[in-house]
């Protein structure tokens, strides 16, 4: 009958379906399962680089002071070699006036395209300012609302002595223990620092570079002409560039970045929208590349970038065809089984109950070992052993983190999700971290 063989269309597509997922999570299995690796570390250097700290700011008077002050003040680095630029983009409060109270040299850029509101464009502009001075070795890109470890200007400054331009450090939270958003957050951002980037770091592929603390040599943006890059997802799209010229980016654990993770669901959703929309946009030009050069060059980075950052386009199918598939699979079984529908043009009705069952108990197995091992194991030894980085005091403060983290996993998914199939508009993000004077 028709819907014998409709069933059968649908199976077979879900197969294709369950591949393209697995070769991505054998990449996580593979991270979580090696965890226990030694962390790389670079020899301490003598030769001291000067260091520019580069903050995009539209708006953000309640937290700018405290982050010019927190770089200034708190790094066991001569303060000689190292200033902060905060570039106040199209700002209306007194973003300008605060960062220069707090010691910051402050760059005004207005620029009434619309379509330039975004952080690509301040960054291009305090880039561009800060070579031609020609007085830095290095620039790091932090966010209005980061904080960093008191050592990331010295263990930045052995790595780059060491020969590497292109820097990132761990992704760690100020405010992670705050609430279920939170920690949610913070847990997605450390795992990928603890496990992939450290994994990455051993093997010898290139890390990933993105967002907060971000390092670049002075001489790689020369060479590349500055920061070249077009898309909203500008971090992730210099460092594709990068990947793609050949060029490897190297993960510093030891040095932390603290961000101001979002608190409620709507910021949430909002940032993840961004990270979905902004992705899919710079994977159209650059995932072929990504594929295609990992056969013509052999680079293992091309393909583990590949594999990993596919999980943007993976995330429909997902939240939308796996959840879609299996109630029309249980469905259709469960019928066929009680004999509501008559089978036989293909297969018996025994035939189907036999892969009800074992679908059942495939997926009880499946689901549970991955939840187990994705969903608890990893967490509890993020928690375990990166505690403070996670912004927590004590272990206790995020160790529910461990147990809720499937739940974490939905959210963030179908976030993603959402911003894959949508067009995002760029909005403020309320900040948890504020001003204390």
């Amino acid at each position: 009958m028709w819907y014998e063989i409709l069933y059968r269309i649908l199976s077979i597509i879900n197969y294709v379906v369950l591949i393209i997922i697995g070769f991505p999570l054998l990449i996580q299995v593979f991270n979580v399962l090696f965890c226990w690796v030694k962390k790389r570390t670079y020899p301490v250097s003598e030769k001291k680089s000067r260091i520019a700290y580069l903050i995009p700011a539209h708006n953000e008077a309640d937290v700018i002071a405290t982050t010019v002050k927190d770089v200034l003040n708190n790094q066991d680095y001569a303060h000689e070699n190292y200033d902060v630029f905060v570039v106040a983009d199209n700002c209306t409060d007194d973003t300008a006036k605060l960062a220069k109270a707090a010691g910051a040299i402050v760059l005004i850029h207005n620029d009434p395209d619309p379509a330039h509101h975004m952080a690509l464009y301040p960054l291009k502009y305090g880039i561009d300012h800060i070579l031609k001075l020609n007085q830095y070795d290095l620039v790091v890109h932090l966010d209005a609302d980061n904080h960093i470890s008191p050592n990331f200007s010295r263990l930045m400054n052995d790595a780059y002595q060491c020969g590497y331009d292109f820097l990132r450090p761990y992704e760690g939270s100020l405010n992670g223990p705050q609430n279920f958003y939170t920690k949610a957050c913070t847990m997605f951002y450390s795992f990928d620092s603890r496990y992939g980037s450290r994994m990455r770091e051993r093997i010898g592929v290139s890390a990933h570079v993105n967002g907060g603390g971000a390092t670049m040599s002075t001489r790689l943006l020369k060479e590349t002409g500055g920061y070249d890059c077009v898309t909203i997802s500008d971090d992730a799209e210099f460092c594709f560039n990068r990947i793609l010229e050949g060029r490897k980016a190297h993960f510093v654990e030891d040095a932390v970045v603290y961000e101001d993770m979002p608190s409620t669901l709507e910021d949430t959703v909002n940032r993840n929208k961004r990270i979905g929309s902004g992705g899919v946009k710079l994977l159209k030009t650059k995932l072929s590349k990504m594929f295609f050069g990992f056969f013509k060059t052999g680079r293992l980075s091309y393909m583990e970038m590949f594999l990993t950052y596919i999980f943007l386009f993976i995330t429909p199918l997902l939240c939308i065809w796996m959840p879609l598939f299996y109630i029309y699979d249980f469905t259709f079984l469960a019928l066929v089984s009680n004999g509501t529908i008559e089978v036989g043009f293909l297969y018996s009705q025994a035939y189907y109950t036999t892969v009800l069952f074992n679908t059942i108990w495939g997926m009880v197995g499946v689901l549970g070992g991955l939840f187990v091992l994705f969903g608890f194991v990893q967490a509890i030894v993020l928690v375990l052993c990166d505690y403070q980085k996670l912004g927590a005091k004590k272990r206790r403060e995020m160790l529910d983190a461990g147990f809720l983290f499937p739940a974490y996993l939905f959210v963030y998914a179908v976030t993603i999700c959402t911003g894959t199939l949508s067009k995002p508009k760029w909005k403020d993000v309320n900040r948890n971290v504020k001003e204390n004077s």
